[in-house]
């Protein structure tokens, strides 16, 4: 059986991250399920995005938090990327989506389809942010104990514990994930909310601690782990022991054929990546057979940019 092929905020080689074009495409693509980042807005929206700053993805500045939906929707949010963005993949001002505009897009895709959803800490709110997914998956209908909502199978997930956690109050282990990766400069940038040179220094002396979530992978609280291909790559160790144990494994982000190879070897089951054409396209090709990309490289297939950003989560 081919490992499933989640789309990392949409089709967000080609297209501009977490953008209703990113996963119109990655549908069109045939990809078996979507990944998103959810924040909350200044006025209580789930919105989609991966950074709590602005600034990277949009002409806006400033934290997601302190915006209201509204003057979200103001902003830019694709001239960042440098491609266009194709016919009948939405409008200019109809690029920010939030999760009830993902669910309505991926409900009526006429075919099953994954929701991979991941809340981002730290957060303003705290678990008022956790409390509100669950709050508009139910009353849209999503049974916890499938993760069904009509067609679409959703599962939850953070790199922190606590908000792991409280899901598993509510929903059973087997549709939460547990992330798990290695530090960088910018997640304990990110994390402290300190500069690029105090975190360059405070990384060198955290590389090898034992990440947080370990513990809660390691008391089998969770069904579902979700390591980064760095430590897939600097621990196949740990990536057979949690399959012994009966993991589901959904490994990010897998963007290349011999990353592809190496997760297969391994026997993981599920693959996030910010390329899910290519991808399929080498998941079904038989197991041990070459893999590669057309000639000019990926992008040739479209002319677009493959610039998209593989931060953590």
């Amino acid at each position: 059986m081919r490992p499933i092929v989640y789309a990392h905020r949409g089709a967000s080689a080609d297209l501009p991250e977490h953008t209703r074009a990113a996963y119109v495409q990655a549908l069109l693509d045939g990809a078996d399920g979507v990944e998103c980042d959810v924040h909350l807005s200044r006025d209580g929206h789930l919105v989609l995005h991966h950074d709590a700053q602005l600034g990277r993805t949009s002409d806006g500045r400033g934290p997601v938090s302190a915006r209201t939906l509204a003057e979200l929707r103001r902003l830019d949010w694709t001239s960042w990327k440098g491609v266009r963005i194709p016919p009948g993949h939405g409008a200019p001002g109809r690029q920010l989506l939030t999760l009830p505009e993902l669910l309505d897009l991926l409900r009526g895709a006429g075919r099953p389809v994954g929701l991979a959803v991941e809340t981002k800490h730290p957060s303003p709110f705290g678990h008022r942010l956790e409390e509100e997914v669950l709050g508009l998956l139910m009353r849209e209908g999503w049974d916890p104990e499938t993760g069904r909502l009509d067609d679409v199978t959703v599962s939850l997930m953070s790199f922190h514990p606590d908000a792991v956690r409280h899901f598993l109050e509510t929903v059973p282990a087997r549709h939460v994930c547990q992330l798990v990766g290695t530090t960088t400069r910018r997640t304990v940038g990110d994390s402290l909310r300190v500069g690029r040179t105090a975190a360059a220094v405070l990384h060198a002396g955290m590389r090898f601690v034992v990440p947080p979530a370990l513990p809660v992978i390691s008391a089998g609280l969770v069904d579902l782990v979700g390591p980064g291909l760095d430590l897939v790559r600097a621990r196949p160790d740990l990536v057979r022991q949690w399959r012994a144990e009966g993991r589901v494994l959904r490994v990010w982000t897998v963007d290349t054929a011999r990353d592809v190879d190496l997760c297969r070897a391994l026997g993981v089951q599920q693959l996030t990546t910010n390329r899910p054409a290519d991808v399929l396209r080498w998941v079904r090709a038989p197991s041990g057979a070459p893999l590669g990309v057309p000639a000019g490289g990926p992008a040739a297939v479209t002319g677009r940019s493959r610039c998209a950003s593989t931060a953590v989560g």
